[in-house]
């Protein structure tokens, strides 16, 4: 997703999480791109996303409502994807990574490394930290060999802020962001290192506390 497409979707999984979108309430296009000062091309690439996420809901043909929810449906979610990527992480060190897992893994530790020597984050930073991310979580998945637990992340990425893409981005804070997404890549770094020497209880337990860190900052939105 393009540099704006990635603000607008940021800043709409705010406006839900935050309450701004209230549960039920109905969002349309040309509407919110009013709203945004924006096209309405990112705005539909963000509803798509959103939708995909389990924060929106398809209203006839174009329109699109808020899906209701609340802080323990998302507790419940963010938690059970800790435990499956928990699982997943464990069962790639018990197996041996293959090379090519391995290789991605590295570069995605390389490229973060890159993004965040500088002590600072811009827009631009954290938006291909996402793509990183996202990357990160899913050869970890593969790695584990373990299809059913990719089937069961789909699934459960079905709810509200569960998909590991679902990053929230507070724009107007950049150097607490810097601190947050820092902390989540030392934690990648922490998991490829127990990957790598095998220890699979230890990669499985920062693959969960790294979910948790989801979790209080979704603590932190909803004050």
């Amino acid at each position: 997703m393009s540099g704006p497409g990635q603000r607008v979707l940021s800043l709409l999984r705010k406006m839900i999480m935050g309450g701004e979108l209230a549960a039920g309430q109905r969002v349309l296009e040309i509407p919110t791109a009013e709203l945004l000062g924006v096209s309405r091309m990112p705005v539909r690439m963000a509803f798509r996303v959103l939708e995909q996420e389990g924060l929106l809901v398809r209203q006839g043909v174009r329109g699109f409502s808020v899906r209701p929810m609340t802080m323990d449906d998302l507790i419940g979610a963010v938690e059970v994807r800790g435990v499956l990527e928990g699982l997943a992480a464990r069962q790639a060190a018990e197996r041996g990574v293959l090379p090519d897992f391995k290789a991605t893994l590295v570069q995605c530790i390389e490229q973060g490394d890159r993004l965040f020597e500088k002590g600072y984050v811009t827009e631009e930073d954290l938006a291909e930290y996402h793509d990183i991310n996202r990357r990160f979580h899913h050869v970890i998945v593969e790695a584990s060999g373990n299809e059913a637990i990719a089937m069961a992340l789909a699934r459960n990425s079905q709810m509200p802020f569960a998909s590991v893409s679902a990053l929230s981005v507070d724009r107007e804070h950049l150097q607490q962001e810097y601190r947050r997404f820092n902390f989540a890549h030392m934690q990648h770094h922490d998991v490829v290192e127990a990957i790598s020497l095998g220890h699979g209880a230890r990669a499985e337990s920062i693959m969960r506390e790294h979910a948790n860190v989801t979790l209080r900052y979704a603590r932190l939105m909803e004050c």
